[in-house]
C-alpha cells in the first residue's frame, strides 16, 4: 500500500480516530463513512492508504502499541516480562483490554481481519515474546523442553481478555504483575 501521502502526525490523528470510533461503535458498525468524517478525510485517500476497513483497524492497534516486545531486555526473564506490561498505565490496558474482546467477536465473521491482526499485531508481539523466552533459555532460566513455552501468549492473552469476564474488574498493572508472578512464570520453572 501506498503511505507516503499522509504526514506521520495526520496518520497519527487517523489512527487515533479510528480506535475512538471503535471504542465508540465497535467493528461491525464502525465504517470507512464515519472514518472520513470524523476525520475529514476523503474515503478514496482511505482506501489507497490502507485498502479497507480491517487493515486499517490493525495498523491503528499496531501504531497505539506502547513498545515492541523485542526491544526489552533487563537480563532477566521477569525483569523482561514486567517492562513489557509497564509499557501501558493502568487506563490504556483497560481500553486495550476492552477493545480486543470486542474484536474477538468481530474476527469470527470477518476472516480479512483476522489476518489483519495476526499480522500486523498478533505476529509482531508473538515474535517479541519468543525472543524474549529464547534469550531466558540461553541465559538457564527455564527448561528449553518446558511445553509452556508455546503456551505463554495464550496465558497472556487470556489473562488480559477475562479479567473482566471472570471478575467483574478492570484489567491493570498489578493484576498482570501478579499474574505473570503467579501463573506464568511458575508455569516456566523460573
Amino acid at each position: 500500500m501506498a503511505r507516503s501521502r499522509l504526514t506521520p502526525e495526520r496518520e497519527t490523528e487517523l489512527y487515533a480516530a479510528v480506535l475512538d470510533l471503535l471504542r465508540e461503535v465497535g467493528y461491525d458498525a464502525l465504517t470507512m463513512d464515519a472514518v472520513a468524517a470524523r476525520t475529514h478525510c476523503s474515503k478514496a485517500t482511505l482506501y489507497r492508504q490502507w485498502g479497507g476497513k480491517p487493515e486499517l483497524v490493525a495498523r491503528a492497534l499496531r501504531r497505539g502499541k506502547p513498545v515492541a516486545l523485542a526491544g526489552i531486555d533487563t537480563g532477566t526473564l521477569r525483569g523482561d516480562l514486567m517492562a513489557g506490561l509497564e509499557a501501558s498505565d493502568d487506563c490504556r490496558l483497560e481500553q486495550d483490554s476492552a477493545l480486543m474482546r470486542g474484536l474477538i467477536h468481530a474476527v469470527h465473521h470477518n476472516p480479512e481481519l483476522l489476518q489483519a491482526l495476526h499480522e500486523l499485531l498478533i505476529e509482531p508481539e508473538i515474535t517479541g515474546l519468543d525472543e524474549m523466552l529464547g534469550r531466558a533459555v540461553r541465559r538457564g532460566e527455564i527448561d528449553a523442553g518446558n511445553p509452556a513455552l508455546k503456551l505463554v501468549p495464550h496465558m497472556m492473552i487470556g489473562a488480559f481478555i477475562t479479567r473482566p469476564l471472570i471478575d467483574g474488574q478492570p484489567v491493570d498493572l498489578e493484576f498482570l504483575r501478579s499474574y505473570v508472578d503467579a501463573v506464568v512464570l511458575p508455569s516456566l520453572g523460573a
